[in-house]
């Protein structure tokens, strides 16, 4: 679909948000993607003269440079001096110390449209302090670069974590700022409490538009192709499939040592953004998907699973024998759809209830169509 014009982030509209800044102590939620054109929101918003005091982190950081998982520390950020608080680890949540002497709270980071995208986790804790603690959230709000379908199971209760605190499918079709709307308008934050949210939308743009991001989301999806593979490639992390960590390509090929040789193949080995990768070291014959995938897909692909379980063949030999996978999945019945030999089109019949559901629920807070 051609756009009525340029896409244009919710940040970069700073006549739609300044004004309530100034004169304001402001805490900022922010990470390498939060980009107003070449400068970063924060030196926008202390040039605009904006009072930042305060910078909440995401997983792998303010600048953007932890590996997935890797413990966050705070600190102060060398260019402007001002003060870091990572939300990651232990610390998920703004406290009340945290926020003492804050008056507003600005959120702009790039999501992918992920449920296991962990910066939706970091909204909703940041919307619950905000609500505690009677702030205001200014949301930027950015295009969805898989905003273009709805597709796989929905979280079930016993399996919400940081990894997943909402009953949404894995990939859910909404930009983070209709995202954060209606976790205010289902009452999913504690207790039912509301923030106070208001939503910069994107200029230009539609659910049926094209996005290419201009920053890499996080260090390991570095360019469009992996973001439209990962939310089907990331089930994978919980097995003993590599995803290509430790590459140049992450997310945009899979494979084990345990493949047969087929041509590609390739050998994970300690970089920045993935210092301990699946088999470092080890060659992994594979499927190279830059060659046999379109990038623009709308779907989420199972055969990427079946068909590395039926190389393996033995699933205690696929997948780790913990709860990750049913964490990632958002329910145990995927893990044993897949021990019992299904196929992908059985498998996906069985979403259709709770997508037709979703669907119901989130076209209540569609912004764009």
């Amino acid at each position: 679909m051609v756009s009525k014009g340029p896409i244009i982030p919710g940040a970069y509209q700073m006549d739609k948000y300044i004004d309530s800044l100034i004169g304001k102590n402001v805490a900022v939620v922010a990470n390498p993607t939060s980009m107003v054109q070449q400068s970063h929101l924060v030196d926008t918003l202390l040039a605009k003269g904006v009072v930042v005091t305060k910078i909440f982190a995401p997983e792998h950081g303010f600048r953007g440079d932890g590996d997935a998982g890797e413990h966050i520390n705070s600190g102060v950020d060398d260019k402007t001096g001002i003060s870091v608080v990572s939300l990651y680890g232990n610390h998920k949540k703004p406290t009340p110390v945290d926020l003492k002497e804050v008056k507003a709270v600005v959120f702009d980071i790039q999501d992918v449209g992920v449920r296991f995208y962990t910066y939706l986790s970091t909204l909703h804790y940041v919307m619950e302090a905000c609500a505690e603690n009677n702030l205001p959230l200014i949301l930027l709000d950015r295009p969805n670069p898989n905003g273009h379908y709805v597709d796989g199971p929905i979280l079930q209760p016993e399996y919400k974590s940081f990894i997943g605190l909402h009953p949404v499918p894995i990939v859910y079709g909404m930009t983070i700022g209709e995202y954060a709307s209606m976790i205010n308008g289902e009452g999913w934050l504690n207790g039912g409490i509301k923030c106070e949210l208001t939503v910069v939308p994107v200029l230009n743009y539609s659910h049926k538009s094209t996005y290419s991001l201009p920053v890499p989301p996080s260090p390991n999806l570095r360019s469009d192709l992996a973001i439209a593979l990962y939310p089907s490639l990331c089930l994978f992390e919980a097995t003993t499939v590599s995803v290509g960590r430790g590459t140049s390509r992450p997310f945009e090929m899979y494979g084990h040592p345990r493949f047969p040789k087929d041509g590609f193949e390739f050998t994970p080995t300690m970089q920045p953004g993935s210092k301990y990768p699946l088999h470092l070291n080890k060659v992994c014959p594979g499927v190279d998907l830059r060659q046999s995938t379109k990038s623009r897909m709308y779907e989420l692909n199972l055969f990427y699973l079946t068909h590395a379980r039926d190389i393996l063949a033995d699933s205690a030999v696929f997948i780790n024998q913990n709860s990750f996978f049913n964490r990632l999945a958002g329910t145990a019945e995927l893990k044993e759809q897949l021990y019992r030999g299904w196929g992908p089109k059985e498998i996906r019949a069985t979403w259709a209830p709770g997508l037709e559901a979703f669907q119901k629920t989130r076209s209540k807070y569609l912004i764009y169509r």
